[in-house]
C-alpha cells in the first residue's frame, strides 16, 4: 500500500522539524515537502500534490485560511488538517468554511494526529468535541456586516467614535448605530468587552492590525 504523502506548513522552524521527524518514522506516512509561509505552501502544494496538508493558521505572507481557499479552488479534492494554537470560534469557523477537514490544537497527542491523518485521507472529518462545541456556538450567532467589522477593527485599535467616523468617512451617529448592533451580535455590553471578544474569538486577528494600511 502506498504511503500517505504529507505537506507540513508551519512557520516555527522547531515545531515544523518536530512534525516532520515524527511523521517520517510512522509507517505508511511520508512527508514530501514542508513550507514556512503561505506563499511557499502554495508553491510546494502545486509541485508535490500531497494527499494531506497539515496547515497552521497564522503564517507570514499569506494566512492559512487564504491558502486553503486558494488551493481548494485549484484542486477541489485537496485535503487539509488545520494544526494550530488558536481555538477562537471564528478561527475554527473560517477554516472549516474554507474546506479544512479537521481542526486540531497543537496540544494533541501524536496518536490523535496520526489517526486524524488516516481519517481525513479516508474521506472523513475530525473535529474534537471541545472544538465542535465552539463551532456550534459560532453557528448560532449573527454575522457582522462588513461595515460592523470595520468599526470593530477600529475599536480594537483603541479609536474613539470621532476617530472611527473620520477613518471610515461616516457620521458619529452612524458609528454609534454600528456599535450598538455589533455589541448585540457579540453578546457584550461595552467597547472593552467587544475588543476582548474580537481578539479572543479570532474575529479580528492581531496580525491584521499590524499591517500597514494601503
Amino acid at each position: 500500500m502506498e504511503s500517505i504523502r504529507v505537506l507540513v506548513v508551519e512557520d516555527h522552524h522547531v515545531v515544523r522539524q518536530g512534525l516532520v521527524a515524527l511523521l517520517n518514522v510512522v509507517e505508511g506516512l511520508e512527508v514530501v515537502a514542508e513550507a514556512a509561509d503561505g506563499v511557499e505552501a502554495i508553491t510546494q502544494f502545486r509541485k508535490h500534490q500531497p494527499d494531506i496538508t497539515l496547515m497552521d493558521l497564522r503564517l507570514p505572507r499569506m494566512g492559512g485560511v487564504d491558502v486553503i481557499q486558494r488551493l481548494r479552488m485549484e484542486t477541489p479534492g485537496a485535503r487539509f488538517i488545520v494544526l494550530t494554537t488558536y481555538d477562537g470560534d471564528e478561527d475554527i469557523y473560517r477554516a472549516l468554511q474554507a474546506g479544512a477537514r479537521a481542526y486540531l490544537l497543537k496540544g494533541m497527542t501524536s496518536e490523535e494526529l496520526i489517526a486524524t491523518i488516516h481519517a481525513v485521507h479516508a474521506g472523513k472529518s475530525h473535529i474534537p468535541p471541545a472544538i465542535a462545541e465552539k463551532l456550534a456556538e459560532r453557528m448560532g450567532t449573527e454575522e457582522l456586516t462588513p461595515r460592523e467589522f470595520d468599526v470593530l477593527e477600529q475599536i480594537v485599535m483603541g479609536k474613539s467614535n470621532k476617530e472611527i467616523a473620520t477613518e471610515l468617512g461616516i457620521s458619529e451617529a452612524t458609528v454609534k448605530t454600528h456599535i450598538n448592533s455589533l455589541l448585540s451580535k457579540l453578546g457584550v455590553t461595552d467597547r472593552t468587552q467587544a475588543a476582548t471578544a474580537a481578539i479572543q474569538r479570532g474575529i479580528v486577528p492581531l496580525e491584521t492590525l499590524r499591517k500597514p494600511k494601503p
